[in-house]
């Protein structure tokens, strides 16, 4: 099983937990986490995760999500079929950056695209290409 997580899924852990909805996918992605660590599940990363981790301002929450690049089974680079996609994907109405996210998962061959993205999870069912759930989602359809 092969998984990416976009920025929002990495940074998840670092939200407000007062919230429901924030705590139970903070859960889900920690399970994801620690059978990623375990060789359970590979994760890939991306030019895409480098570029919004470095431009987060908090210097504690970039490390702890950096070190995750290590743990990946792949690092994506931009290239043509990549940029490709990732056009096709912003005409469903996807922000750039979040085009080039899927567009890596997909050129990596995953099988989930893992987000708390609203927008994206609205917009899941219109690319047939990769799975896209966030991680509630993600554990009620692996861990049966």
């Amino acid at each position: 099983m092969i998984v990416y997580l976009d920025n929002c899924c990495f940074n998840r852990p670092f939200d407000d937990q007062s919230q429901i909805r924030i705590k139970l996918e903070t859960e889900a992605k920690i399970k994801i986490q620690d059978d990623i660590l375990n060789e359970n599940i590979q994760l890939v990363w991306s030019y895409v995760l480098d570029y919004e981790n470095n431009k987060n301002p908090f210097e504690e929450k970039k490390r702890a999500i950096e070190k995750w690049k290590n743990v990946s089974c792949t690092d994506i680079n931009e290239n043509e079929q990549i940029i490709i996609n990732a056009k096709k994907f912003s005409q469903l109405g996807l922000k750039t950056k979040d085009s080039l996210h899927i567009a890596c998962a997909v050129f990596a061959g995953c099988d989930y695209f893992l987000t708390t993205d609203d927008k994206i999870l609205s917009k899941a069912l219109s690319v047939a290409e990769i799975r896209i759930t966030d991680p509630i989602g993600f554990i009620k359809e692996v861990y049966r």
